[in-house]
């Protein structure tokens, strides 16, 4: 990983990416969204996770993260593991129609990579950028929330329920997140 991409303050606020191997659409399926919103709801009741912004697209996650336990690092470690554990079960016992070519896809990847031995799900990057300033804050909300948007999956961002958008606009999302105080925003 690029040593401009790292958590190198543990206790401060990131912009994340989470990038599925080869891009796979796996998120289009609501089970396996769930299952990221029910790890990111146990890790901030468990594992101090602050979560200011999060969107789930088809292949990826963008989140604004922050860690009171002061070791972001290692809940990011534990969340993508137990998720791509999480997924990769659903997707062997479940009812996936594309289960033998995304596990084959998942097996390659694990292949090419000696820190996994049967399947990796998650890149191993996670292209962390600090948040320093309220500009940066705003622009990276105003990012992850227009995500659905610019890939017209919806027309106005609040209709997108894997995101929190809606809870930025005053109402209840599927995960609850600590709102951020913006001075301005620029919709």
């Amino acid at each position: 990983m690029s040593s401009g991409y790292q958590i190198k303050e543990q206790d401060q606020l990131y912009f994340l990416t989470f990038q599925v191997v080869d891009w796979v659409d796996i998120f289009t399926r609501k089970i396996y969204k769930d299952i990221i919103i029910d790890s990111l709801r146990f890790c901030q009741k468990n594992k101090g996770l602050e979560v200011y912004g999060y969107v789930i697209m088809s292949n990826h996650i963008h989140l604004l993260l922050r860690s009171d336990t002061e070791n972001l690092s290692a809940t990011i470690k534990e969340f993508k593991s137990f998720t791509a554990k999480a997924i990769l079960q659903e997707i062997e016992t479940g009812v996936e129609s594309r289960k033998e070519w995304m596990l084959q896809v998942f097996k390659n990847a694990a292949f090419k990579n000696q820190r996994n031995t049967h399947f990796q799900f998650w890149t191993h990057e996670n292209h962390a950028e600090h948040i320093y300033s309220q500009k940066f804050i705003a622009q990276k909300l105003n990012y992850i929330h227009q995500n659905p948007v610019r890939a017209r999956i919806v027309n106005n961002e609040i209709d997108y329920v894997y995101s929190s958008a809606v809870n930025y606009c005053g109402q209840d999302g599927v995960l609850d997140v600590s709102l951020l105080s913006l001075r301005w925003k620029t919709y």
